[in-house]
């Protein structure tokens, strides 16, 4: 087995200069909760929390103990809140990893005419990852300043050193990310090729030397070759990674029994990455089918199985152009992704192939097929993963939207926040499409701080609540004026919760520590934590995030909850492309029906700042309708 360690060794130095995170006032915090929830909940429900609140916080109650506690743990920490959270985000959660968490990056379709074609791609993309690797390895990657509100300010880069180095591995209650320790003499470095659901050993680097393009190319077709062979095929054992996290650490243990797969997965856990390379898929690749795709494969009878969800970076290149990266969410956030993605897709456009010019190493060994005994157990396990995932298929609804009437520019010309606007978008078609306001969540970083993480911007505002009541014909006797003053304080708003989070002032992670810290100390649990409004406050029925791209491609997931939404969206100058995602066998949520309020929702917007800045053109038709 691999020589792993409790994820992290977080000794890269990128922290080092940056503050440490504050734990917030309680008081603050308390206030905030009160203030989050009280438009949410009924009001005989929320004066019982109130009460419950007021004597948490009470002085010399349970609040202010484990508010000090809390104050001690910072102390000693680089991040108080860092492994509370990720036990509680990820390493808890017992769900598959496909659709529920691992979000995918969908590239540009490529038009490949032959599998050579194919292969091509896939040199050219390991090329430029084995050049990214080398970045990080030789600690070269610039460092990443804030954008948007509060630009400017440095921020953590620890989370690019764990995109090759980190593994989730599953638990039977909790899973554990690892990262592989470096030793003195590391064996070769390798990438796990996956075709027609069959693993090979890619090796990277052959006698001390890198790889070049040309040879990367003649050992994928290679593969290729190795994996067409019928008589050689192995059941798809990739499957069982696509189950829920306590299934999948019961095959696995059923699995290490045998010497040959606990070699297998021991080759698998310590690679850098994998390269999927996909057959093709059947459908016709629009945005929507190739996300829906990438997120879990088209299920078992088409690549469902030709993959490895517990591996962070999962790059996939469909024969059919249908192409993107698949993530394990649980070392890094949404921007890293992004930023290592577009690297390596500027890398490819601005680098021309180099499959002719370069010298080889004369004599590749062949790659390495990973063998599996596979007993009646296994094989029955293999079937009810197989199962699961078409079920999954089945339910995710998936719609992929460009909206054209106006991008981001135009937003701005309003001085508006781009992202606080269509966060107030997205609850405006919550309302229209429900006719309530649910908890909602958008990741806001927390990189500006050591080890910095996300907290949650709660964009369930009651200003929010305020203007897209009225814009449903809840409150008709406000003018143009008066609505896009309703627009702006909820724009406000929300512009002052990201604040509020991005400096490590937000609620939720607070809430968390001294929740989890309570349970450290054998407390029983607490009123405020089994309290319903508690509960209600994190169901996040509307879970969203902006994932900005200066390069052609988009970021989308599923819901976290069977009646939720998966909301990404990635605002260019003149275009906003939407991800919604939900269940089909919810009765509440529809993809299409939230899209097209959505859409509506956005040309009323944009025609009542146009109407609302401009009176005297009032009467005229906007131009977005």
């Amino acid at each position: 087995m691999p020589i792993l360690e409790r994820e992290p060794s977080r000794d890269h130095g990128k922290s080092d200069g940056l503050p440490k995170l504050p734990v917030p006032k309680l008081q603050q915090t308390l206030d905030m909760y009160l203030k989050c929830m009280r438009h949410l909940v009924p009001e005989e429900k929320f004066r019982r929390t109130k009460m419950i609140v007021d004597q948490f916080g009470a002085p010399g109650g349970v609040g202010q103990f484990l508010q000090q506690k809390l104050l001690e743990r910072r102390e000693k920490n680089a991040n108080w809140v860092y492994d509370y959270w990720l036990e509680d985000m990820y390493l808890n959660n017992r769900l598959a990893l496909p659709v529920n968490s691992s979000p995918v990056m969908v590239f540009p379709k490529q038009n490949f005419r032959t599998n050579s074609d194919s292969l091509r791609f896939a040199a050219h993309l390991i090329s430029g990852v084995l050049e990214y690797k080398a970045l990080l390895d030789a600690q070269a990657l610039p460092v990443d300043y804030a954008r948007g509100q509060l630009a400017g300010t440095p921020l953590c880069m620890d989370q690019y050193y764990r995109l090759f180095t980190s593994y989730r591995l599953p638990g039977p209650k909790r899973d554990t990310l690892v990262a592989q320790k470096s030793s003195v003499m590391p064996e070769p470095e390798h990438i796990i090729v996956a075709c027609k659901n069959q693993f090979f050993v890619l090796d990277v680097v052959i006698n001390f030397r890198r790889l070049n393009e040309k040879d990367l190319y003649t050992q994928l077709e290679k593969i290729w070759r190795m994996a067409e062979n019928e008589e050689e095929r192995l059941p798809p054992i990739g499957l069982l990674t696509s189950d829920g996290r306590t299934e999948w650490a019961e095959a696995r243990s059923v699995l290490i029994q045998d010497s040959t797969n606990r070699d297998s997965l021991d080759m698998i856990e310590r690679c850098l990455c994998l390269v999927c390379l996909n057959e093709p898929s059947g459908p016709e690749l629009t945005d929507t089918n190739r996300a829906l795709l990438m997120l879990h494969g088209g299920g078992p009878e088409r690549n469902g199985g030709n993959c490895w969800y517990d591996k962070p970076l999962q790059f996939v290149i469909g024969s059919d152009g249908c192409c993107g990266v698949v993530c394990e969410h649980s070392p890094f956030e949404g921007i890293v992704l992004v930023q290592c993605t577009e690297y390596l897709l500027k890398y490819m456009k601005g680098s021309p192939s180099k499959l002719v010019r370069a010298a080889s190493v004369s004599e590749l060994p062949a790659p390495r097929r990973l063998r599996w005994k596979c007993s009646p157990e296994i094989q029955a396990l293999l079937a009810a993963s197989a199962d699961k995932l078409q079920r999954l298929v089945k339910n995710l609804d998936m719609n992929v939207y460009k909206f054209t009437n106006y991008g981001k520019e135009f937003i701005k010309k309003q001085k508006m926040s781009p992202d606080a606007y269509i966060q107030v978008a997205l609850q405006l078609a919550y309302y229209r499409c429900h006719g309530r306001q649910v908890s909602t969540y958008e990741s806001a970083s927390i990189r500006r701080f050591q080890e910095g993480r996300v907290d949650n911007i709660r964009s369930a505002t009651s200003e929010a609540l305020a203007f897209v009541r009225t814009m449903t014909g809840e409150n008709c006797s406000l003018n143009d004026v008066e609505k896009l003053k309703q627009l702006r304080d909820a724009i406000n708003a929300q512009t002052n919760y990201t604040i509020m989070a991005i400096t490590g002032m937000a609620i939720d992670n607070h809430l968390l520590g001294l929740r989890e810290i309570a349970k450290e100390l054998n407390m029983e649990k607490l009123e405020l934590f089994s309290d319903e409004t508690y509960t209600i406050s994190n169901q996040f029925i509307l879970s969203t995030s902006q994932v900005p791209t200066t390069v052609e491609m988009f970021c989308c997931y599923g819901p976290v909850l069977p009646n939720g939404y998966g909301a990404c969206y990635n605002p260019q100058s003149d275009h906003i492309i939407f991800c919604v995602s939900s269940f089909r066998d919810s009765e509440e949520s529809c993809s299409d029906k939230f899209v097209k309020a959505l859409r509506e929702g956005l040309l009323e917007m944009g025609s009542l700042c146009t109407k609302g800045n401009n009176p005297e053109f009032a009467t005229r038709t906007c131009q977005f309708i």
